[in-house]
């Protein structure tokens, strides 16, 4: 919701998890890799990613995650850097969703500002069970192989708690592109 309405107010939105999807899509770049390393029962009757069967494999075989995460987070980081170059001209400024930006590790020195949506662990439980109809000890597993709370707040320059209805949030986030699009245009070199 912060980085939609980010966008409606200018900035560019470049989502790294639809990125993700994307590429591993019916004819996604990252499928033939996909399917060359973890086999035919991976790819789904339509030739996407088997999400639900790659998902059990991944949190029950760290290997085997990291072996999904060197096909994929290569992809994902070029697709992104492509976009971004794509959108910058369009608009004040670029916000690239990373959901997973602290795990990574490499893409806190390719931006400029890290801003961390926050909110209580048991919120966070309860949004991803309603979206996912996951049950809720499969979304603590998750989040228990992602990075902290902490790490998180720790990597960010600015936070948002969002655990209020969104409309409380609009001050806060008008305020960030006020900043966010000063500080680009700081950047931007002068037109000659």
């Amino acid at each position: 919701m912060v980085s939609a309405a980010l966008q409606s107010l200018g900035a560019a939105v470049v989502d790294t998890d639809l990125i993700a999807h994307a590429l591993s899509a019916p004819g996604g770049a990252a499928m033939a890799a996909i399917a060359a390393e973890f086999g035919p029962e991976f790819v789904a009757p339509d030739g996407a990613l088997d999400r639900a069967r790659m998902r059990t494999l991944a949190f029950e075989n760290r290997a085997a995650k990291q072996r999904l995460e060197a096909i994929l987070h290569p992809l994902i980081r070029q697709a992104t850097e492509d976009e971004a170059r794509r959108v910058a001209a369009v608009a004040p400024y670029v916000v690239l969703v990373i959901p997973l930006l602290v795990e990574t590790g490499n893409w806190r020195q390719r931006v400029d500002r890290v801003l961390v949506v926050d909110c209580p662990t048991e919120v966070q439980i309860e949004r991803v069970q309603r979206r996912s109809g996951f049950d809720a000890d499969a979304v603590r597993r998750i989040i228990a192989q992602q990075a902290t709370r902490e790490a998180r707040l720790d990597a960010a320059d600015d936070v948002i708690v969002n655990q209020v209805e969104f409309e409380a949030l609009v001050p806060r986030v008008e305020r960030l592109h006020h900043l966010y699009s000063r500080l680009a245009a700081q950047r931007r070199p002068e037109s000659l």
